[in-house]
């Protein structure tokens, strides 16, 4: 993946109300479904008109088209989700495509039974598919200025070398583009918590919890962000 294309995208919350062209549509679900992640666990994604199945979320506008995604549960399932997820969204924001990773501000019962969960999987986000509109809404400008959607920490509060003491600095090109990546990835309301320490050429990745996990569905919301 171009990191430009990773560096780049942002969450879209207002869409200019156009369905996806059919060819982009058909692009997103052949791509979801080669999608793999390194755990081996299936993640499973589906689309749904909006209108059709009446959904909605009250931070969107303009959206015609959801896409969500079901796993089993199973130890390193977040992550999975994570990584598989955001492998899509990734792909859509380089057609063009708008995303916002959604885990909230949703009737999750409603898409639960849509995508059809079954005992023993989980739906741990949504995200809308369109096209961004010219101009955010009101409300979207409050959300990204209130969670500081276009900052991001610095490395040196991310990386580190040995321990979580000294920070990691005189990366090779390479490792420097791969944190950078990690550094802009998206995570919920902008907690950033993944943390890598480098220990020769390992890097250790460890998850820094500090929001509650998901309540009776019964996963971390933090791990899908160290899985991104």
């Amino acid at each position: 993946m171009d990191l430009n294309i990773i560096t780049t995208r942002r969450s879209i919350r207002t869409f200019d109300g156009r369905p996806l062209e059919p060819e982009h549509r058909a692009q997103l679900e052949a791509f979801a479904r080669g999608i793999t992640n390194p755990y081996g666990i299936p993640v499973t994604f589906a689309f749904f008109d909006a209108a059709q199945n009446g959904l909605s979320s009250p931070v969107i506008t303009g959206e015609t088209l959801y896409m969500t995604a079901k796993v089993p549960r199973a130890e390193h399932a977040e992550e999975a989700y994570g990584i598989s997820f955001e492998k899509l969204v990734l792909a859509a924001w380089e057609l063009g495509i708008g995303t916002t990773w959604i885990g909230g501000t949703m009737d999750r019962a409603l898409f639960e039974r849509v995508c059809e969960v079954g005992e023993g999987e989980m739906m741990c986000c949504m995200t809308p598919l369109g096209y961004p509109a010219a101009r955010m809404s009101l409300r979207e400008a409050a959300m990204r200025k209130g969670i500081g959607a276009d900052k991001r920490m610095d490395a040196a509060e991310l990386f580190f070398a040995g321990d979580f003491a000294t920070p990691l600095r005189d990366m090779e090109p390479a490792v420097a583009d791969a944190l950078k990546a990690v550094q802009w990835a998206p995570s919920a309301v902008n907690r950033q918590p993944w943390r890598v320490v480098r220990v020769g050429d390992d890097f250790h990745f460890f998850e820094k919890r500090d929001l509650a996990g998901g309540g009776r569905y019964r996963w971390d919301v933090q791990k899908i962000d160290v899985g991104i």
